[in-house]
């Protein structure tokens, strides 16, 4: 893999990241929590390890959401506009990045579709994408 200096932002521009490292995965997430977390039919996620992520402006108005049930799931965002932005877990060198905050094109071509026995009916698909009941192996 080749590593990579990824820059994105929120939606209202006032929260600014750069993630350097090597993209490893790029998916689809069809899982109910990715579904309810965007308000779509699944996350496009790009995971980038080993990886660090730095906030360039609006660190202060990042939000964090863990869900208390989960044992990773966590959203992070923008706490003016609501844009969801990469979260490095704690002690990692992983970081999670939501496609669609990227003010460059992602590194890598998307690579399947995951979870995807638990996909909306309405969902889109269809695309020869490879699909995956759960994880990717």
């Amino acid at each position: 893999m080749n590593s990579s200096l990824l820059t994105g932002s929120c939606l209202c521009g006032a929260v600014k990241y750069e993630v350097s490292g090597e993209a490893q995965r790029f998916y689809h997430c069809h899982c109910r929590r990715c579904r309810k977390a965007t308000g779509t039919g699944h996350a496009s996620n790009l995971i980038i390890q080993p990886a660090t992520l730095r906030w360039l402006a609006g660190h202060e108005h990042v939000r964090s959401f863990k869900l208390p049930d989960a044992q990773r799931f966590t959203n992070q965002f923008c706490g003016i506009c609501g844009g969801r932005l990469p979260r490095q877990p704690q002690g990692s060198d992983l970081v999670l990045l939501p496609a669609g905050s990227l003010d460059v094109e992602p590194p890598i071509a998307l690579q399947g579709r995951i979870f995807f026995g638990s996909r909306a009916s309405w969902s889109c698909a269809g695309d020869g994408l490879p699909t995956y009941p759960e994880y990717a192996p």
